[in-house]
């Protein structure tokens, strides 16, 4: 039988790095050493309190489906969360837990989006903003940001490209690849910008936490009619245990948890009663720890880009990502990269997978390992670039002799 594909699934695109990933994979078992810079997943462990949490309730055997939207008391945990780190008051009936931020971003857009719909979003921004989009039979409109707007929307953009097919605005701060934040009056104008043209706003917040000069503004300071993503994998350090959670607007609850009765009926029993021990002081105080270390991370590793010859024109706030800008070595930053795995073993993101505007210019460098390995692989990208401007080098030097004889 011809296998009949559904259009949206011909509109979502692979994810690039993924390719670079099963290649790196592929020397590693041959017995290359590669330092891994092209995954967004902490290389420190689960917290031990998170893990003991998790051990304690499995010794029960009691894990059986929680209500849909989640233990009541994480529900309450996250709450006491917000209203200590930013003094909002969430009601606990608009907090969802979900399977990772994946499943808090599919929950919004299934109860707010329309086949039709366009969402606006930056360009770049993480892949899959898109490719949700295209699962309810909607768009994404990419919008260009440099440098000039710290690689985030404004509102003068959003009104400028707001047409009638949009229903809505995410910006990601800090955001992925770029690590950059939003200014807090630009978000309090851009969510305003939103609410006058009839949208609706997503704030996906799923690195905060890890923010190292300023603190990060949270939409819920401005608004309550906004959905606000989050996640237990980034600052919390808990990727595989796919947990996260959504801040709903009142008027959308009753949908949001009709709909994840249906798409999840509920997120892994275990899993929210790890995250339980998230928010304890002990837990805390180890995040904290892990996060002035990003911090020094992030510092050694854009000096050393810089002195390489890359251009960084706003560093990395939060997050753990240096997207930088490869123009002086290469035009194709994707080929850049796949060279750079196969010589020298160093994995890193082309920026091709993050949007299109001047993506080939771009690579994405995940400071997620020790600073011992960034100076090794600081060592191999050096010798790697020399290597390459020998090669264009004496490519040139052809070139020009063959012109010249051609001349005589």
């Amino acid at each position: 039988m011809t296998a009949t594909l559904a259009n949206r699934a011909g509109k979502i695109a692979p994810f690039y790095v993924m390719e670079l990933l099963n290649r790196a994979k592929q020397l590693e078992a041959a017995g290359r050493d590669i330092i891994h810079m092209e995954i967004g997943e902490p290389d420190f462990p689960t917290p031990q309190p998170v893990v003991d949490a998790a051990l304690q309730q499995l010794n029960t055997g009691d894990i059986k489906y929680t209500p849909a939207a989640g233990l009541p008391e994480l529900r309450q945990h996250i709450a006491g969360y917000y209203l200590q780190k930013y003094n909002v008051r969430v009601d606990k009936r608009r907090i969802f837990i979900t399977p990772g931020a994946s499943g808090a971003f599919l929950l919004a857009l299934a109860a707010s989006i329309n086949p039709g719909d366009e969402l606006i979003i930056a360009d770049p921004c993480y892949p899959c903003n898109s490719n949700f989009m295209h699962l309810f039979d909607g768009a994404a409109k990419a919008i260009p940001v440099d440098a000039a707007t710290n690689y985030q929307l404004t509102d003068e953009r959003i009104k400028a490209h707001w047409q009638a097919q949009s229903k809505g605005v995410l910006i990601a701060s800090p955001s992925n690849p770029t690590g950059t934040l939003i200014d807090a009056d630009m978000l309090r104008r851009c969510i305003q910008a939103v609410d006058d043209l009839g949208g609706v706003f997503f704030s996906d917040e799923i690195y905060h936490g890890l923010v190292y000069d300023k603190d990060a503004a949270t939409a819920l300071v401005f608004s309550d009619k906004v959905f606000v993503i989050n996640s237990f994998s980034k600052y919390f350090g808990m990727t595989g245990w796919r947990i996260g959670w959504l801040i709903a607007p009142d008027a959308y609850v009753e949908t949001a948890e009709k709909l994840a009765q249906n798409i999840f009926i509920a997120t892994p029993t275990l899993s929210q009663y790890a995250a339980l021990a998230a928010f304890n002081d002990h837990t805390q105080a180890e995040l904290e720890r892990r996060k002035l270390e990003f911090s020094h991370r992030r510092d050694f590793l854009y000096q050393s880009l810089l002195r390489l010859g890359f251009d960084i024109p706003a560093k990395p706030e939060g997050a753990f990502y240096i997207y930088a800008n490869c123009a002086n070595f290469t035009e194709d930053s994707y080929r850049f990269a796949y060279a750079l795995l196969e010589a020298e073993g160093v994995a890193v993101t082309p920026g091709i997978d993050f949007g299109s505007f001047k993506a080939k210019e771009y690579l994405r460098f995940a400071y997620t390992t020790s600073i011992d390995r960034m100076t090794e692989a600081i060592d191999r990208l050096e010798r790697f670039i020399k290597k390459e401007e020998i090669h264009h080098a004496n490519k040139f030097n052809v070139s020009a002799r063959v012109k010249s004889k051609a001349g005589e």
